[in-house]
């Protein structure tokens, strides 16, 4: 069995290969998404592009997912007709615990709060269902130009 191979099979049921890439995230590939009615629950295997000179999982790499995991959940929230998208206007974490390479971190929304323009959103971060991370959102919604 190849690396590739014990990696996939180590992925929590229902997680697939996350629908929305980007430059920044990249490099921390494969990342996985389970994309409920509320929520995009994103989770990663730590490998040693996600850690600090420690060997810990890096800050970054947890503010970050942490962002998108919040950012998609609240895009499940917005009106498309009149909404183009949305931008972080503020973005806290609370550091709880660290987490190693080889356990599974995992990015879930639990609470997100639609406004008119405004969106606020939580996110809790486990490493092998151990808390890790707290993270707080706020965000902006873009409206469509009006023609």
């Amino acid at each position: 069995m190849t690396v590739s191979e014990t990696i996939e099979t180590a992925i929590p049921e229902g997680f697939v290969h996350h629908p929305r890439r980007s430059p920044l995230t990249e490099p921390w590939e494969p990342i996985y998404a389970r994309i409920t009615p509320d929520a995009f629950i994103l989770g990663i295997r730590l490998a040693t592009p996600h850690t600090n000179s420690r060997g810990l999982v890096h800050g970054g790499l947890i503010a970050a997912l942490s962002d998108n995991a919040m950012g998609l959940s609240c895009g499940l929230k917005v009106d498309r007709s009149v909404t183009q998208g949305l931008i972080t206007v503020s973005l806290s974490v609370d550091f709880l615990s660290s987490a190693t390479l080889g356990q599974w971190l995992q990015f879930e929304t639990t609470f997100v709060k639609p406004g008119n323009s405004i969106y606020f959103a939580q996110c809790f971060v486990t490493a092998d269902g151990e808390p890790c991370a707290r993270a707080n959102a706020t965000f902006k919604a873009l409206r469509k130009k009006q023609p």
